[in-house]
């Protein structure tokens, strides 16, 4: 569950590599079970409704973490394991299911300020 949570609301991020439009619609941080801390940013991008691939939007998890999230968590003075950028078609409250919501995720281990992917 989180232990601390940003409510970020509809601020959109930067343009990502895919050309979407995209807005933050959240970040927190989640308490793990071994006690590490993982950031959680999770993203709304309209037109992935409109049957945008994953191959399309790839390059946006490794740009939205190393120019979101690593800044953002630096602002906020968080040190975190891991980020987990989430990319949907529509808000979902965390850890709902919406078949109607196509929903994108990857992880990544922050070492030394840097985003290194992890698949899940």
């Amino acid at each position: 569950m989180a232990n601390a949570a940003t409510a970020v609301g509809q601020e959109e991020a930067p343009a990502v590599p895919s050309g979407l439009l995209i807005s933050l619609q959240e970040f927190f941080i989640d308490m793990q079970p071994d006690g590490e801390r993982l950031a959680r940013f999770r993203f709304v991008a309209p037109d992935l409704a409109d049957g945008v691939s994953f191959a399309r939007v790839e390059q946006d998890f490794a740009y939205l973490c190393t120019d979101v999230a690593v800044p953002t968590l630096s602002v906020e003075h968080e040190d975190v394991a891991q980020v987990v950028i989430s990319l949907a078609s529509a808000e979902v409250e965390f850890g709902a299911m919406d078949p109607s919501v196509i929903q994108f995720f990857e992880a990544f281990r922050i070492e030394s300020g840097l985003c290194i992917w992890e698949g899940f």
